[in-house]
């Protein structure tokens, strides 16, 4: 079994741009890059879950979606196995989904898909649906950013999470 973090894009790895559909826009937040490598090298598979209604309001295309994130690849610098999958919902707020967060079915099938242990996941976002969408799949939530919410770690920002789950070394005498 192997463990595994699931990443919102926008706010966690990216800065907030308001239905980003410029790649020239895409700017990673602090450190990310330095954070998913190091999540990558502990042995963490990292998934990419990222909710973009402006597709489904008709305000940018799927493709201007789809070019922002290799935007954020190319700024990350990450080897090819970087995320194994990526899951873009582009439903609209109100309408019914299938994967819109707080929807936890992309994390379940990856559960299944990859034989993740639940005790080993993580969903880290920037929002309380993201919360939501880690406590609905059964692994545990991780809120990034100035945001809090009862009985879920908190953390500034990516690496400030990176940096919790590093087992401290101890010398023996």
């Amino acid at each position: 079994m192997s463990r595994a973090v699931f990443l919102d894009r926008d706010g966690t790895i990216i800065e907030h741009v308001p239905f980003l559909s410029d790649p020239e826009q895409v700017v990673l937040t602090p450190g990310a890059d330095a954070a998913l490598l190091e999540l990558m090298n502990s042995g963490y598979l990292l998934f990419l879950l990222s909710n973009q209604s402006g597709v489904g309001r008709g305000l940018f295309s799927e493709s201007q979606a789809h070019a922002c994130n290799r935007r954020m690849l190319e700024l990350l610098k990450l080897p090819d196995s970087g995320f194994q999958e990526t899951c873009m919902a582009f439903e609209v707020p109100g309408e019914e989904s299938l994967y819109r967060k707080p929807s936890p079915r992309f994390i379940l099938e990856m559960i299944d898909k990859y034989d993740l242990r639940e005790s080993q996941c993580f969903m880290v976002g920037d929002s309380h649906s993201d919360v939501e969408t880690g406590l609905g799949a059964g692994i545990r939530p991780v809120l990034i950013g100035t945001g809090s919410s009862e009985g879920v770690a908190s953390f500034e920002n990516l690496p400030a999470f990176v940096a919790s789950l590093r087992v401290p070394h101890t010398s023996n005498p």
